[in-house]
């Protein structure tokens, strides 16, 4: 083993088997762990969202506060209870992109993916710029040149550690998560408790005031000041979508596994959120330079003493270590959206891919950079980013939430049980987020918000000439499959034996049949009657797709092997001898190189050969598209001193 491999399995780990029945199970996550890493996101929001639905109140906050809280705490409800219909619907994951496509039509699926991609990168940098600031706030101000450095080193530091697996980061941060939750809930039935007799009469007294208000300025300005304040507070719903967009990451039962998740986030993040806002509300709290809001009220619970200003350190110091479990949960789910993206040829294939530990590791590095590059673009501003994070996050919640109504619009004509309730209920919670989409769009537009329409609709025509292409690909591919491809007009044919010490043809065969017929021919037209041998090669690729399906591993596993007969049934056909070798794996270089190893030690004097797409408008942007595999096996082929000839075909 090389000093490079030691090294990737010391920071990253050792490969994991994909076809160990027991491998899957090691990295699927029960409720528990999936509440840690996924409901992270939503539950740290209420460090930022209660703030800004409270602040947005201005004078009135002591009494209108109260109806935000309580329509924080039922809109969390509403909009999980939505997402567990998403859960059942689609069970093998993929959440909001995969509504929108299935129920709405691809090109809508494409925005909600968009959307969901931007919403993650925003998640990671949010997270890791707000819990910076926390952190920071406990430090002298002569630290602050260097926060913007931290934040990018988290983020590096987080994706290195989700190269590992889900699983492994979770369980590295739940330490975290759990400190954060108990400890904010031990503070907010305190608070609560110490101020029971204002308790008792904040009621009468909110009403009152509101009576007060709306003969003052009516009631129509009084709804709009209320209803402001709470789409400010979009930021608290965010994350509540990651559960649906990893169901296929989930223990078995998947289903119910992540209804339990939801149920723990929707409590957790409701009763979090609301009790922040009614202890802002018991204490007067009021803005302070320099302090975040909960920094003010958990300072007037704990007070000054020593024992206080330790447990106050403790509180906000967890409030930014979750905000740093967060900036992981973007690393969760946002390479599970855009794996599913490159599934149905949105974006590159390679990000289907799944590295030797399993993960999507190309999705994971992508998110990192692009997170760094939006750290630097927006110098670490948290109030612009939050802008730009919960307008796409709306986006998403609107559009699956609009799908589940076209579902059992169309259920009613087979008579499904509860249908109307359903649909009646979805319609609900759709009128909800998109009003509160609509608000902050409008009132944030000229703030930020345009930046947000801008990137999303960037990144939609980056995936629709994507898309084009891979479609002319595709049609090109087909067109040859038709023209080479020929049929075995005999059955039952005898096998013919090789001889090892003959020259011998290696022909790597791919998904196109037509391409590895291309691949034969030529090489019989080019080395007319030189090689006695033929051998097949072919690898089955485990990706995303894949992986987390039994019957799909199963069927790759059984399909393979019948494509490269075909070839070997060809060769028979006609008098030359072959045969086939199939291997499956999550890396198609790494898997080549071990059974070129077998094949040279069987076959001493072969030659491997393979076919590589040439495009007449070659350049960067086909390089990424397609990923250039004849070249790096060449290329590792070439160093182990085996032979190896590619050759062009033109599409």
């Amino acid at each position: 083993m090389s000093i490079i491999t030691q090294l990737k399995h010391y920071v990253i780990g050792a490969p994991l088997n994909p076809f160990n029945p027991n491998t899957l199970r090691h990295v699927s996550l029960i409720a528990l762990l999936a509440w840690v890493g996924l409901g992270a996101d939503g539950l740290s929001s209420s460090c930022y969202g209660p703030e800004e639905a409270y602040i947005a109140l201005g004078p009135h906050n002591t009494h209108l506060a109260l109806y935000i809280a309580f329509a924080m705490a039922i809109t969390v409800f509403i909009i999980s209870l939505g997402y567990n219909q998403v859960i059942e619907l689609f069970p093998s994951g993929g959440g909001g992109y995969k509504v929108a496509t299935e129920l709405l039509g691809s090109y809508v699926g494409l925005v909600s993916g968009a959307a969901l991609l931007i919403d993650y990168v925003l998640t990671i940098t949010v997270s890791a710029a707000s819990g910076m600031d926390a952190f920071f706030s406990l430090l002298p101000q002569s630290s602050l040149p260097y926060k913007l450095l931290s934040e990018g080193i988290l983020i590096i530091f987080l994706m290195t550690l989700n190269c590992r697996g889900m699983k492994e980061s979770i369980k590295f941060l739940l330490p975290i998560f759990l400190g954060f939750f108990i400890l904010h809930v031990a503070l907010i039935v305190y608070g609560i408790a110490a101020h029971s007799k204002g308790l008792l009469s904040i009621i009468p007294e909110t009403i009152n005031e509101t009576k007060m208000l709306s003969s003052t300025i009516g009631w129509v300005p009084l709804l709009a000041l209320m209803l402001h304040a709470y789409s400010l507070g979009s930021g608290t719903y965010t994350g509540l979508e990651a559960v649906s967009n990893n169901v296929n990451r989930l223990a078995e039962p998947r289903v119910r596994t992540g209804k339990w998740t939801m149920f723990y986030m929707a409590i957790s993040l409701s009763f979090t959120a609301s009790g922040i806002i009614l202890l802002y509300l018991l204490w007067q709290a009021t803005p302070q330079v320099g302090q975040t809001l909960n920094a003010v009220v958990f300072h007037s619970i704990l007070g000054d003493s020593f024992t206080g200003k330790i447990l106050l350190i403790a509180t906000l110091a967890l409030e930014a270590g979750l905000l740093f479990v967060a900036a992981n949960s973007g690393f969760l789910g946002g390479p599970s959206v855009l794996s599913n993206m490159a599934i149905d040829g949105w974006v590159p294939n390679r990000f289907r891919h799944l590295s030797s530990r399993l993960v999507v590791q190309n999705g994971v590095i992508l998110f990192g950079l692009f997170a760094l590059l939006l750290l630097y673009w927006s110098g670490g501003k948290v109030s612009l980013l939050v802008i730009l994070y919960s307008i796409n996050v709306f986006i998403t919640f609107s559009l699956s939430l609009l799908g589940l109504c076209v579902y059992w619009a169309k259920q009613r004509k087979k008579a499904s049980k509860n249908w109307k309730f359903r649909l009646s209920f979805s319609f609900f919670a759709f009128l909800i987020t998109s009003s509160i989409l609509c608000v902050t769009l409008i009132s944030k537009f000229s703030s930020g918000g345009w930046v947000t329409v801008l990137i999303t609709c960037a990144v939609i025509t980056l995936c629709l000439t994507i898309k084009r292409h891979y479609r002319n690909v595709a049609k090109k591919l087909a067109q040859l499959d038709a023209q080479l491809v020929q049929p075995i007009m005999e059955k039952n044919i005898p096998s013919i034996p090789s001889d090892p010490t003959l020259p011998t043809a290696v022909i790597l065969i791919g998904k196109s049949t037509g391409t590895g017929m291309h691949t034969l021919l030529s090489v019989i037209r080019l080395f007319p009657r030189h090689f006695k041998n033929f051998i097949f090669v072919s690898v089955g690729i485990v990706d995303v797709g894949s992986f987390t399906e039994q019957n799909k591993l199963d069927k790759m596993r059984h399909d393979v092997p019948i494509a490269l007969q075909f070839f070997v049934d060809y060769c028979h056909q006609y008098g030359i001898a072959a045969e086939a070798y199939s291997v499956f794996g999550t890396d198609i270089v790494e898997e080549l190189d071990k059974v070129a190893d077998t094949i040279s030690h069987k076959y001493s004097n072969c030659i491997f050969f393979s076919s590589k797409l040439v495009f007449a408008n070659d350049n960067w942007i086909t390089r990424v598209l397609h990923n250039e595999t004849a070249i790096a096996i060449q290329r590792s082929l070439h160093l182990q001193g085996k032979e190896m000839v590619i050759l062009p075909m033109k599409i």
